[in-house]
């Protein structure tokens, strides 16, 4: 397929702007409520966060960009890009939830239906382009720890 450097730049920039919607949600909290918690040992440094969730904004665009170069052969191309938004949705609503909202119990509730999202979405993408799917396991794996930080910090402060 013949490459689309527009679409290419959209699709990359539809995740990074989740992303910076996320980080603009959570820079006052990593300031000054975040550093007050008790968190697990295996806790990252804060530096560790946004070089992490840009690397996987990334892959994302791009793997959506894949699945939009064969729109064409898509049946139900629409229902593809609302699994896409809706896990979109669902990071932002965590970051939302914990740093925003202070409320580490339902970011935690919601952090599961944003794993389910991101198994759905990669299931979608990869039955459309393989690689477009495969692309979403770092995400997956990373959204996994994060559930396991997530949980680990609520159990320290709750």
């Amino acid at each position: 397929m013949k490459f689309n450097p527009i679409a290419f730049v959209v699709n990359l920039a539809i995740p990074l702007a989740a992303g910076a919607l996320g980080s603009i949600l959570t820079l006052t909290s990593v300031k000054t409520w975040y550093p007050t918690l008790a968190k697990p040992s295996f806790n990252p440094p804060d530096w560790l966060f946004p070089p992490v969730w840009t690397s996987l904004f990334i892959l994302m665009g791009f793997s959506a960009y894949l699945v939009w170069q064969k729109r064409a052969q898509v049946a139900h191309f629409p229902r593809t890009i609302a699994v896409y938004f809706i896990q979109i949705v669902l990071n932002i609503l965590w970051s939302f939830l914990f740093f925003y909202a202070h409320s580490i119990g339902a970011a935690l509730f919601e952090i599961f239906a944003l794993l389910i999202a991101i198994v759905i979405n990669a299931r979608v993408f990869y039955k459309i382009d393989k690689t477009a799917g495969l692309l979403f396991i770092p995400y997956f794996l990373w959204v996994c720890f994060a559930t396991l930080l997530t949980y680990n910090i609520f159990s320290l402060n709750g």
